[in-house]
Formats: C-alpha cells, sequence, structure tokens
C-alpha cells in the first residue's frame, strides 16, 4: 500500500502491492512443480513427498492471498464512507465549517458515521478539538447512534 506520509507526484503516484504480487509469483514454481510430478521422474515416496511440500507451499500463499484480498474491500468501502461523510456532513454543518471536515482522517470519519445527525456537529469537533483518533473510542462516545447494516 501506499505511503501516505510522503508528497504524491507523478513519479511515486503508482501503488503496487507488492505482497500480493510476489506470494501470486510464488505460485507459478509451485503449478511447475506439480506438472512436473505428472511425468515419470520420481519414485512414488518421493512424489508423495514433493506433493506434501507443494500443498503445504500452496496453502500458505492461499492464506496470505486471502488476508491481502480480504483488506481490498474493507479500503474501498472506508474510502466510500469518507465521500458519503463528506455529503452528510456538508449538508448539517454550516458552509462556514466546512473546512474543519478536511481535518478528520479516514479513521475518524468511518467512526463518525454511527452519530446521529444532531449529534454529529459536537461529536465531530470534540473528535478534531481532543485529536481523537482511535476508531472504537470515537464509537464509544455516539449517544444517539445511526446503524449502518451494510458493511461488509
Amino acid at each position: 500500500m501506499a505511503d501516505n506520509n510522503k508528497p504524491q507526484n507523478y513519479k511515486n503516484h503508482r501503488s503496487y502491492d507488492w505482497l500480493h504480487l510476489v506470494v501470486t509469483m510464488m505460485l507459478v514454481p509451485a503449478i511447475a512443480a506439480a506438472i512436473a510430478l505428472l511425468l515419470p521422474l520420481f519414485s512414488e515416496r518421493t512424489a508423495v513427498f514433493i506433493m506434501k511440500l507443494l500443498l503445504l507451499y500452496y496453502g500458505l500463499c492461499m492464506l496470505v492471498l486471502a488476508i491481502k484480498v480480504r483488506r481490498y474491500p474493507l479500503v474501498l468501502q472506508d474510502r466510500i464512507i469518507r465521500l458519503e461523510m463528506k455529503l452528510r456532513l456538508q449538508k448539517i454543518l454550516p458552509p462556514d465549517d466546512w473546512w474543519q471536515i478536511n481535518g478528520l482522517t479516514t479513521d475518524q470519519i468511518v467512526a463518525l458515521r454511527f452519530a446521529a445527525d444532531d449529534q454529529l456537529p459536537a461529536l465531530m469537533r470534540k473528535v478534531l478539538d481532543e485529536n481523537i483518533r482511535d476508531r472504537d473510542q470515537i464509537k464509544r462516545l455516539v449517544k444517539f447512534w445511526v446503524a449502518d447494516f451494510d458493511r461488509i
């Protein structure tokens, strides 16, 4: 994932998930070894041992990929929530306070989405003034809860 602390420009704007790419490429030798096992090059005992190693190797690769692939929709969901909340905040805040929206981090916005409209402006100011960044801590401050049943 990208480093959010560096200023972005043309030279560094692309983002690669190197772990995902490397693990995916590691499957190529596993497939080649599995194909080689179809040929009568190994004794049965050696072939069984190689198959056990391949299953372990394949399983570890799949575990890493499953974790990585699970992360992608969550990041996308947070981006959608951020957009949704910016629109919601612009509806309920006076225009003079819109600049404060840009001071919120994604974690803060994602946690604030549970606050009802009448609590949201004051809670947003508290989060900004006290620099509360922990999602769980912000959620505990919500008194009037708005449910979100569409989470992934």
